[in-house]
């Protein structure tokens, strides 16, 4: 990892190594600037009588955790992970919604509902979604002052949500439904193959029952129901799944790998892709964009992990 070097003029020069950043600042002649990412002022030095060399910045978003890198000539230089908190965001506005919802309902004076002050602009993004790109031009800006960067690279993928719960589906089976042709019973019937998914009872009353229970949190999607038998159903009630079976190791693995995986991590990397590309563009470098494809590892300790995922071709 190496320490970023600006010079007395606070322009980029070419970052340096820990060794040698420790040397100019024993000997007085630099100065910390910053702490994190470490970046140190050499007060001797111009950068007209420096030679610096092109920096390329490289971006891998992602819904949780943004991959940065800052690569000079096939080695990476720089690297971190940028923790985002969107979820919470959205936690805490939809905190918001229910309280204001609730002093309303509260208060007895009436007011006439207001329509025209809810438009939208073009290309809106929900709060939770934007703070993602936000953080992310955030560290872009901040690199471009303390690093001669010349381009910047984004992993700009799309996910197929559909397909990765079905890897067969194609054609006209993209515009049906999980329920396609069912009713909500008689497909969970199917799909838990008309057995009490707790205790295998077959030939018996069988009842919808929600995996995660909707005191906790849980919703009624597809991908929480399931079928359980009266008793088991009872003997349940609001306990969570991994409590109700923490001695059937088993089984729990077995019924929570049956059922659907969420995919809200998908959703937003596919939401927020081409609105960080086009902020991207506005920072005035030349940007470039790839899919990720399966490559080894270099030998020469060059680019590693998701920045070798970049692929070659750009458009």
């Amino acid at each position: 990892m190496r320490v970023f070097v600006l010079d007395k003029n606070r322009k980029p020069l070419d970052p340096c190594h820990p060794a040698k950043a420790r040397i100019l600042l024993k000997e007085g002649r630099a100065r910390v600037l910053r702490r994190y990412p470490f970046t140190i002022v050499v007060q001797d030095l111009e950068i007209e009588n420096c030679v610096t060399h092109d920096h390329q910045l490289k971006i891998d978003p992602g819904a949780k955790i943004t991959g940065l890198a800052i690569v000079q000539n096939h080695r990476v230089v720089w690297g971190a992970e940028l923790t985002h908190r969107g979820f919470k965001i959205r936690d805490a506005l939809t905190s918001r919604r229910q309280l204001r919802r609730s002093r309303r309902n509260r208060k007895t004076r009436y007011r006439q509902p207001r329509f025209l002050n809810r438009t939208r602009p073009e290309g809106w993004l929900p709060p939770s979604l934007m703070s993602r790109v936000h953080n992310i031009l955030t560290w872009v800006k901040k690199l471009i002052r303390i690093v001669p960067i010349a381009g910047i690279s984004q992993e700009l993928v799309r996910f197929d949500t559909q397909k990765m719960q079905n890897p067969e589906i194609s054609g006209t089976e993209y515009q049906q439904g999980t329920l396609y042709g069912y009713e909500l019973r008689e497909y969970l019937l199917e799909k838990w193959n008309r057995t009490c998914a707790y205790c295998g009872a077959k030939d018996t009353r069988l009842e919808i029952e929600h995996i995660n229970p909707k005191s906790q949190g849980g919703s009624d999607r597809v991908s929480n129901l399931t079928i359980a038998c009266h008793c088991c159903n009872q003997a349940k009630g609001n306990q969570e799944i991994e409590k109700f079976l923490s001695k059937k190791p088993n089984l729990l693995k077995q019924i929570l790998s049956q059922a659907k995986k969420p995919l809200a991590d998908t959703a937003a990397v596919n939401a927020t892709r081409w609105r960080l590309f086009n902020e991207l563009k506005l920072t005035g470098l030349r940007v470039e964009v790839g899919s990720p494809t399966p490559q080894p590892p270099s030998r020469e300790g060059g680019e590693g992990g998701w920045v070798q995922s970049l692929s070659s071709k750009f458009t």
